[in-house]
């Protein structure tokens, strides 16, 4: 069968100080014949600079217009040119280019939501900087909720080794607990497991879901969250026919006998879901965000300024974040056959 047109993938710039830049130029050149195209939205001198820098043989040609991306790509790192300068220098932020890495995001969004491109995937961005030029979202995941879906979104890091999704993100440890509810767990569960079904070819996706203190509370003895409102959201799911264990102790979710008795694991807040999925996989986890009206991954790590300039950055997770796209984008086509 003929792959459709828009089976392309849209690629942002992310912070042009940190690595994104070159881990996209490497991952065009380990690109193979099974690779969906993409396309990276930047400014193609920039990058052609860059590639001499880190001493990458990357041909590079600017497009006008997504569908080009098809044509292109088995020759060059097809790029789509940003309006806005970027006076950027390895590993050293700058406000200015605030407006520039606003702008890829945006195009990458309008493309997707358009149709022209199947997927979009996020380079890291640099969120100090942004907060310095009044940037009011916590991350990318919020500011893409807002801008591709309904407000709510989830965040879901893949790997081969474990899924795991926390249900509060990116918010202080005090902030999180008092944030934490029925209705936040519910929402997580219930979109996490209409994922695995729709893009991991799930049947019945078995969810386990955390506590949030030490031993799952120890019966209320180490805190009541587990029996004030997590139990009564794993109660309700089982209602709902989900297949759901929990709460258990965090302690004892993630050695290798426990992952293999579920699908994806529901944490409470930030670092109790990351520690273990980049312990893990610390160069090929993914970043996934449900919810959302679009399929959008990115690399599981930050803009890792100290490597940038260098050409020491690994691609592994990026790549792995464009194949996972991929693989989402052709199983949605796939779904509405």
């Amino acid at each position: 069968m003929r792959r459709p047109d828009n089976l392309i993938i849209a690629i942002t710039m992310g912070e042009p100080a940190g690595v994104g830049g070159e881990i996209t130029l490497d991952a065009w050149m380990k690109r193979n014949h099974h690779s969906v195209p993409f396309f990276l939205i930047d400014n193609p001198a920039r990058l052609r600079k860059l590639a001499k820098v880190i001493g990458i043989d990357c041909p590079i040609e600017e497009i006008g217009r997504a569908v080009d991306c098809r044509n292109i790509f088995h020759r060059a790192l097809p790029v789509l040119p940003l309006t806005k300068s970027i006076a950027s220098e390895p590993g050293k932020p700058h406000p200015a280019n605030c407006p520039a890495i606003i702008e890829s995001i945006d195009k990458a969004i309008d493309i997707v939501k358009s149709g022209a491109a199947a997927a979009m995937v996020t380079n890291p961005i640099n969120k100090e900087t942004l907060y310095a030029t009044g940037f009011k979202y916590l991350g990318h995941t919020e500011y893409l909720a807002e801008k591709a879906g309904s407000g709510n979104s989830v965040m879901m890091i893949v790997s081969e080794h474990l899924r795991v999704v926390p249900v509060t993100t990116h918010l202080s440890l005090k902030n999180a607990i008092d944030c934490l509810n029925v209705e936040s767990i519910l929402y997580c569960a219930r979109t996490s497991h209409a994922a695995l079904q729709d893009y991991f070819n799930i049947l019945d996706p078995r969810l386990i879901i955390s506590g949030l203190n030490p031993h799952a509370g120890e019966g209320g003895h180490l805190g009541t969250q587990e029996i004030n409102i997590i139990k009564p959201a794993v109660i309700q799911l089982r209602n709902e026919g989900i297949t759901v264990t929990g709460p258990v102790s965090a302690d004892t979710m993630f050695h290798q006998t426990a992952r293999s008795k579920y699908d994806a694991a529901i944490c409470m807040y930030h670092d109790q879901a990351l520690i273990p999925a980049k312990t893990l996989a610390f160069d090929a986890g993914v970043n996934v965000t449900l919810g959302l009206s679009i399929i959008r991954t990115s690399p599981d790590h930050g803009t890792a300024l100290d490597l940038a300039g260098t050409g020491q950055a690994s691609a592994n997770s990026l790549v792995s974040a464009i194949n996972l796209a991929g693989e989402m984008a052709k199983k949605k086509l796939t779904n509405l056959d």
